[in-house]
């Protein structure tokens, strides 16, 4: 293990807060608002944490667990890519079959926290949840197939880093549409809204508060930072890099990334939910034409 692994991690985890305030302030900035404060999100965590949580006499252990594993499964997840360039923290053939379990993991703990709470209104959220997710998953292994074939190698450490090629460039952008569904952002969600019919991630959250909430926001902005740094990883060439530069590249283009959820968000509106399933198809037809173009090169 070298000090650049802990450190690239640690990074991840201090920045995180701050991609949703990006992402909202590029919006804000587009459309003509003020908007909230970059750094916002941490101060809500900061008064959150303040605070004293309150449970419905209907929730068991379920509905306590869901916070942590919001934050652990997200921060297992990160600690298997190489932010560095050089290896992730935790590595092994075959962990991308473990990133992928552990966000499974912590999707289905919220999922019953939600349903755990008996309301109508989380279990909507909650079913809605699962049913995009089972999109979504198909789309980040044909991304992993991409990687696979185009560096014969079965870890991320060593998917992740290649040299530059078409076909990742689709697998980049197929992982893109990703981060939109799983950090809940426009157009398969919208983080801001507060109409309950047709929230998805926040009307699942709506029973939690104080520390456990903050636990949950906290987890939802590791997941983004995963899933915006992903998309870096697989085009930011080792060769091109060395290793200690890497992690500069990986935390400027996972605010690059950031910056550029906003100016999706700014360019147009949320979809229809019986549009989201063809959006999240969207991305595994991308994945796949990246795998083709690596089988016909």
């Amino acid at each position: 293990m070298t000090p650049w692994q802990p450190l690239s991690l640690g990074v991840m985890l201090v920045l995180a807060p701050a991609l949703p305030g990006v992402a909202a302030k590029t919006r804000a900035v587009l459309t003509g608002r003020r908007g909230a404060p970059v750094l916002q999100l941490y101060w809500d965590l900061l008064r959150l944490l303040r605070k004293g949580a309150v449970y419905s006499t209907t929730t068991t252990w379920l509905f306590r667990l869901a916070p942590v594993a919001a934050v652990v499964t997200p921060l297992l997840a990160l600690s298997l890519l190489p932010l560095d360039g050089d290896g992730a923290l935790l590595h092994f053939s075959g962990d991308f079959v473990a990133l992928a379990a552990v966000l499974a993991l912590g999707r289905f703990t919220l999922v019953l926290a939600a349903l755990d709470t008996g309301s109508s209104f989380e279990g909507m959220g909650a079913s809605r949840a699962a049913a995009f997710a089972s999109l979504v998953e198909p789309a980040l292994f044909v991304c992993f197939v991409g990687l696979i074939l185009r560096t014969s190698q079965f870890s991320l450490s060593s998917m992740l880093g290649a040299a530059p090629a078409p076909s990742l460039v689709m697998v980049a952008v197929s992982l893109f549409f990703v981060l939109l569904a799983e950090a809940s952002r426009v157009p398969v969600d919208d983080p801001a809204t507060h109409l309950e019919l047709t929230m998805i991630h926040e009307v699942a959250v709506l029973d939690h508060s104080g520390p456990d909430l903050a636990l949950l926001l906290y987890g939802g902005a590791l997941r983004m930072g995963l899933f915006a740094a992903l998309p870096v990883t697989v085009l930011a060439s080792r060769a091109a890099v060395s290793a200690p530069w890497v992690s500069a590249v990986v935390v400027a283009g996972t605010v690059a990334v950031a910056v550029a959820v906003g100016i999706i968000e700014s360019a147009m509106a949320r979809l229809r939910l019986s549009r989201v399933p063809q959006f999240l198809v969207a991305a595994s037809v991308l994945a796949s034409l990246g795998v083709i173009l690596q089988l016909l090169s």
